[in-house]
């Protein structure tokens, strides 16, 4: 039988085989080392047995709670590492917050109103809350995109209701409510709610605030959902209000894709949800055919059917009612809280305004009254360390003085780097001002220490609202980029001030001379 004959090997092969013997050597070796190891192991393990065996009782019994000790401390720091070890963000954040209950909800009302927070608007909600549980409603509201039929599917649940329908959409421009009794008998407010991005966005709010007040939602879509219309959705979900997909113009889908559709909202929302396929009714163009080959195009009503949605809805209703009342309070409570959250935050940024200017107006004024060297260094330390506590003060978060100190330095430090810039523009700038000789020290020092300050408390403010703590690393760099905003036009602001207290007190130092 003739042989195969040798194929030649490549360069690259050739190269290759020094390597490959190699390795070959070291898994050879590798295995054998293994293989000792493994024996001796065994050779170990039973030396210590049998000289275990010979140990008396006491010893087995001292023995065995060292290694149950030693083994559930171990066990102890594995659940720990998988259940503590986590960095702290990502830890809160998997946890959801609790919702809130009206009794903790008006006592921070309380609190909020007596350190001058407008209330009003919380107040007006838990108010309406009120009156809605007193009058024992069930309300329904119909909400979702413009134009996707809201307004003619309530014109199919109450045939007869007058109720305005346009072409163009957008015909719903605030909250209107309808009066319908179920085929069970269940007595309904049906809310009609403004269209999203409905008249640029202007009504958005007010109609997501009345589907988080009703009882039962039912969004009403065409097809696929845009991002905006699947955070509506999720916002919903997350609440727990009882939702109902309407999914209009039915016939244009088979059961099948149906089924698709489904299984795509349950995907991108995270639950699986009801949905009930509707067509709200409606012109079609109809063709009509005649013997002599004539065609005439006409329009016609489309029948409405929305049998599938009155199922849905009854199973809603036949729950039971305190369920549906509970589900409805949380999202109110949930809604409250929101608007109270942003009274709270837009109060105290417009506190904390104010407490910035009037600490920079006094770290001026301070600078201008400084009689000797070091003395402007030492009030404005004094400065700076209030206005931080006083920031802390307004966002509720605890700070040792050790740790306002120590930015202070490190502010500082960046200052330096600084301070020969920002007194060449201030020089430069007051040389702009008519009838100014030559500029005091002083004067530019006070209009840079304005600056410093200005940029400070924004700084300590921004890392106090956006973080809840005054986080040393990203307020330093914060308070390094506002100094450098708009530094020109604040400066100039800075300087007039000063040139105006100068001069006032060249005029008092006249008239009493």
């Amino acid at each position: 039988m003739p042989s195969l004959p040798k194929l030649p090997l490549s360069p690259a092969a050739r190269a290759w085989l020094p390597v490959r013997l190699l390795l070959a050597v070291g898994a050879s070796i590798g295995v054998a080392a293994l293989l000792v190891l493994v024996l001796y192991i065994t050779d170990l393990g039973l030396s210590v047995w049998d000289r275990l065996q010979r140990a008396p009782t006491t010893f087995w019994v001292i023995y065995l709670l060292i290694l149950g000790v030693l083994s559930a401390g171990g066990a102890y720091g594995v659940w720990r590492v998988l259940h503590w070890g986590r960095p702290a963000g990502k830890s809160r954040a998997t946890v959801p917050a609790k919702p809130p209950d009206e009794a903790t909800l008006r006592e921070r009302l309380e609190r909020s109103e007596a350190a001058g927070v407008a209330v009003d608007a919380i107040r007006h909600e838990l108010e309406e809350l009120r009156r809605r549980r007193a009058a024992g409603e069930i309300v329904v509201a119909v909400f979702g995109e413009i134009s996707a039929g809201k307004s003619s599917l309530i014109r199919a649940l109450l045939p007869g209701t007058d109720i305005a329908v346009s072409a163009r959409g957008g015909t719903t421009r605030e909250v209107t409510y309808y009066t319908w009794t179920s085929t069970a008998g269940d007595r309904l407010i049906l809310a009609d709610l403004p269209g999203l991005n409905e008249a640029n966005g202007a009504l958005d709010q007010a109609a997501r605030d009345e589907a988080l007040r009703a009882h039962v939602v039912i969004y009403v879509c065409e097809g696929d959902l845009t991002r905006d219309q699947y955070q509506a959705l999720r916002t919903l979900v997350d609440l727990g209000s009882p939702l109902i997909v309407a999914l209009n113009k039915m016939d244009r889908y088979t059961e099948q894709e149906l089924e698709l559709v489904r299984q795509r909202l349950a995907e991108r929302v995270g639950e699986q949800l009801e949905i009930a396929p509707v067509q709200c009714g409606g012109m079609e163009e109809v063709t009509r055919i005649y013997h002599d080959g004539r065609e005439e195009t006409t329009l016609r009503e489309r029948a409405p059917r929305v049998e599938d949605l009155r199922r849905a809805l009854q199973r809603y209703l036949d729950t039971d009612p305190q369920v549906l009342d509970a589900l409805r309070d949380t999202a109110v409570f949930v809604l409250a809280q929101q608007k109270l959250d942003a009274a709270v935050a837009e109060h105290r940024r417009a506190k904390a305004e104010a407490i910035v200017q009037s600490y920079s107006r006094k770290a001026v004024f301070g600078a201008l009254a400084a009689v000797s060297p070091g003395t402007d260094v030492l009030i404005q330390g004094y400065l700076g360390f209030n206005l931080i506590k006083e920031l802390c003060a307004l966002y509720e978060v605890p700070a040792r003085e050790i740790d306002m100190q120590r930015f202070l330095d490190l502010a500082g430090n960046q200052i330096k780097r600084s301070l020969n810039l920002l007194l060449a523009l201030v020089g430069n700038i007051f040389k702009a001002f008519p009838g100014m000789g030559t500029v005091v020290g002083g004067m530019m020092h006070a209009v840079v220490y304005g600056l410093i300050f200005e940029s400070l408390g924004k700084a300590v403010t921004r890392s106090l609202e956006s973080r809840g703590d005054l986080v040393s690393g990203p307020a330093l760099r914060m308070f390094e980029d506002n100094l450098s905003e708009n530094l020109e036009a604040r400066a100039k602001r800075l300087a007039q001030l000063v040139w105006a207290r100068q001069r006032d007190g060249e005029r008092a130092e006249s008239a009493t001379g």
